[in-house]
């Protein structure tokens, strides 16, 4: 799949797609066109049956440096709302899609880069990734989900400094504070990412994709609501042939063989 984007590099190896931001010049920095390519990137993407895991990563020495401030600098205010509005597309993109997004960020991870790996589901971080909402310093504040996203990720007080002071987290600082998955050494981020979007993509499709789904929509639901949900669509996979195919695979001691079916 390559689409014929001009700032995303989309590659697939087996199941696993890896898009690279392609704005090096800029460190990455979203622009609308940008936003626009990795929102229909996902669309197809979550359509796309022989692709199982997506990884995110930038090329250069950032992961995102944000949005392009060149670009909404001299925006009127609908404009600038306008601008707003298609990355809140893109991150729901993202977010909507039923396949686990991984993102393996290899540098600075600010601004919108920061609110984009919020919107991943697990995060593979090089040790000199440094992550940051410093849109105080602009006198904004993030218009991404960046503001909620933070304070449910690390609590209140964490957050308001974060958001307060637009100081940046290191790496293991991050991982700390659970942001971040995992640590690897530069040269090892992708080899990680990939290891880990591989292992993800052997397991059984339905059930993973229901993982991202009950995770995501649970937690902000009352525990009984959300566990009621959990039951539910365990009742739906037991009778999905993938489920007959992990239970027949263990009883006989082999390895399954999933469909997503």
């Amino acid at each position: 799949m390559n689409g014929g984007y001009q700032y995303i590099k989309v590659e697939q190896d087996e199941r696993v797609v890896t898009i690279t931001f392609q704005r090096e010049a800029k460190l990455n920095a979203m622009n609308s066109i940008m936003m626009s390519e990795l929102t229909d990137c996902f669309q197809k993407l979550d359509e796309q049956t022989d692709v199982l895991a997506i990884i995110l990563t930038g090329c250069g020495k950032a992961f995102m440096a944000g949005a392009d401030i060149e670009e909404y600098s001299g925006f009127d205010l609908g404009a600038f709302f306008a601008f707003q509005n298609k990355g809140r597309q893109m991150y729901r993109a993202i977010e909507e899609c039923s396949k686990p997004v991984i993102a393996a960020v290899n540098g600075y991870a600010l601004g919108g880069g920061f609110e984009m790996v919020l919107a991943c589901d697990l995060v593979i971080a090089s040790d000199k990734a440094k992550f940051g909402l410093p849109e105080i310093n602009l006198g904004l504040v993030p218009g991404g989900g960046g503001v909620q996203k933070a304070l449910r990720a690390v609590g209140p007080y964490v957050a308001k400094e974060m958001l307060m002071t637009g100081r940046f987290l290191l790496a293991e600082e991050a991982r700390e504070l659970r942001i971040v998955n995992r640590v690897a050494a530069p040269e090892q981020l992708l080899d990680a990412a990939v290891a880990m979007a591989k292992d993800i993509a052997g397991k059984a499709p339905l059930a993973v994709q229901g993982l991202k789904k009950l995770v995501n929509e649970g937690r902000d639901a009352s525990l009984e609501s959300a566990q009621a949900y959990d039951r539910a669509y365990l009742a739906n996979l037991f009778y999905s042939a993938d489920a007959k195919e992990g239970i027949s695979a263990f009883v006989e001691k082999r390895p399954p063989v999933f469909k997503g079916k």
